[in-house]
C-alpha cells in the first residue's frame, strides 16, 4: 500500500490509563510511525476543514471525539481499527481535498473502510470525486435535516455542495437519497428537481411512522454522508441550527450500525461537528455513532447477491399488465431482501452493482397485492 503517512499529523493519545478491552488499548494509532491498515479494517480519518462553512470552530474539538471514543469498550470484534490521525487543512481548501482524495482512493482500493470525521459537509465533494479514479458508479445517502443543493453560481459550502456533485464531470453518480429532512427547511422546487432526476427523498416524519424504511436505503448506498444537524438539539447540543426536531440519538446510532452492516457501503463521513455548550455530551454522542458503525462492520454477512445466488431463496411475482415477473431474493444468511431489475447488457459492467436493489419484506408483500414497487421503476429508468 502507498505510504499515506505524509498526509497525517501523528496522534497525541488521550492522557488516560485504559483497561484491556477499552478502545484506547485496541485502536492502532499513528502516534510514532505510520502503519498501513490491513485489508478488511476500518480507518478513522479526522479532517478539521471548516473554511467553506459558517461554523465557528477551530477544529481542535475533534480531539474531544477521540478522547471519548477511546474510553468506550469494544465488542467481540475481529476487524482491526486504525486511527490514522488528522489531515490538517492545507494552504488552500483544494489542497485539503487533494489529500482526502488520495487517502480514500488508496484505502478503498486495498479494501480498507475510511470513516471521515469532519469538518464541514462540503468534504463530500472530494469524497465523491475519489470514485472517478476508482471508475465506479455510486449511490450517495445523505442523512440531513435539509437539502444542501445550492445554485451553480454559488460558492461551495456546507449548505450548498450537492449541485457541485451534480455538475461534476465525468459523472459517476447513479443515485442520491436524502433521508430525514424536515419539510419547512427545504425548498419544494429543489425537491421537485430530485424527483425529475429520479432521486429519492424521505422526510423525518416518514421515518417516525415506519422506522423499517431506513435499512434498505442504507444498504443500497456506496457513500454515507451524515450531517450531525439531522439530530435534534436536545440530543446533540452542538446542533448549529438549534433544531427542536430531528433524529433521536439512538436512531442516529441505529443508522450508523446499519451502515456498518452494509456490504455495499465503501466510505462514510460524519460532518459539521463544532464546539458548543454541552461539549462533552456532543462528543460522547459522536463517539457512540462511530462505535455503532464499527459494531455493524464486524457483523457484516458478506451476502450482497452478486454472482452465485445459491444461498438465496428466489421468489417471483406476476403483476397485472406487466409483461415481466418481479424477482425477489431473500438471503439465507441474514433474511434480508433484494429486488432484481433487468440490466441492459449495452452498459457493460458500469452499473452492474446497482441492478440488485435492497428492499424489505413489505415490498414483496405489496407486489403480491399487485402493487409495482416505485423503487423498481426508478432503478429501471436509470439503468436504461
Amino acid at each position: 500500500m502507498k505510504d499515506l503517512g505524509i498526509y497525517f499529523t501523528s496522534i497525541d493519545p488521550p492522557i488516560l490509563q485504559f483497561k484491556p478491552n477499552q478502545l484506547g488499548s485496541k485502536i492502532i494509532q499513528n502516534s510514532k510511525s505510520y502503519e498501513p491498515p490491513v485489508k478488511g479494517s476500518v480507518a478513522l480519518i479526522f479532517v478539521p476543514e471548516y473554511r467553506n462553512s459558517a461554523l465557528l470552530t477551530s477544529g481542535q474539538n475533534l480531539q474531544n471525539i477521540r478522547t471519548e471514543l477511546y474510553q468506550l469498550y469494544s465488542g467481540d470484534w475481529q476487524a482491526s481499527v486504525y486511527d490514522l490521525g488528522t489531515i490538517l487543512p492545507g494552504k488552500t481548501v483544494e489542497d485539503t481535498w487533494t489529500a482526502v482524495r488520495d487517502v480514500l482512493e488508496t484505502l478503498i482500493k486495498h479494501d480498507v473502510f475510511p470513516l471521515v470525521v469532519g469538518g464541514s459537509q462540503d468534504l463530500m465533494l472530494p469524497i465523491y470525486q475519489t470514485y472517478h479514479k476508482l471508475e465506479q458508479a455510486v449511490n450517495i445517502l445523505d442523512v440531513d435535516c435539509a437539502l444542501d443543493m445550492g445554485s451553480p453560481e454559488e460558492e461551495i459550502s456546507d449548505t450548498a455542495w450537492l449541485n457541485k456533485i451534480l455538475l461534476d464531470k465525468p459523472s459517476c453518480l447513479f443515485n442520491y437519497s436524502l433521508f430525514g429532512y424536515q419539510s419547512y427547511l427545504t425548498d419544494i422546487k429543489e425537491l421537485n428537481l430530485l424527483n425529475e432526476m429520479l432521486f429519492d427523498h424521505y422526510r423525518l416524519g416518514e421515518f417516525v411512522s415506519d422506522e423499517k424504511i431506513v435499512e434498505p436505503i442504507v444498504r443500497n448506498s456506496d457513500i454515507l454522508s451524515f450531517d450531525l444537524n439531522a439530530i435534534r438539539s436536545s440530543d446533540y447540543t452542538a446542533n448549529s441550527l438549534e433544531l427542536p426536531h430531528g433524529l433521536y440519538g439512538e436512531e442516529a446510532c441505529r443508522i450508523m450500525r446499519y451502515a456498518g452492516l452494509s456490504d455495499k457501503l465503501t466510505s462514510a463521513g460524519i460532518f459539521n461537528y463544532r464546539e458548543s455548550i454541552g461539549q462533552n455530551r456532543s462528543s460522547k454522542l459522536v463517539s457512540q455513532l462511530i462505535w455503532y458503525f464499527i459494531e455493524g462492520y464486524n457483523l457484516r454477512k458478506g451476502d450482497y447477491p452478486a454472482g452465485n445466488k445459491k444461498n438465496y431463496t428466489r421468489y417471483t411475482v406476476a403483476i397485472d399488465d406487466f409483461k415481466d415477473e418481479i424477482i425477489f431474493y431473500k438471503s439465507d444468511k441474514s433474511s434480508r431482501w433484494w429486488m432484481e431489475v433487468p440490466y441492459p447488457k449495452v452498459h457493460g459492467s458500469k452499473y452492474v452493482r446497482h441492478f440488485m436493489v435492497p428492499c424489505n419484506y413489505a415490498d414483496y408483500e405489496n407486489a403480491l397485492k399487485n402493487e409495482m414497487p416505485d423503487l423498481w421503476w426508478k432503478t429501471f429508468e436509470k439503468l436504461c
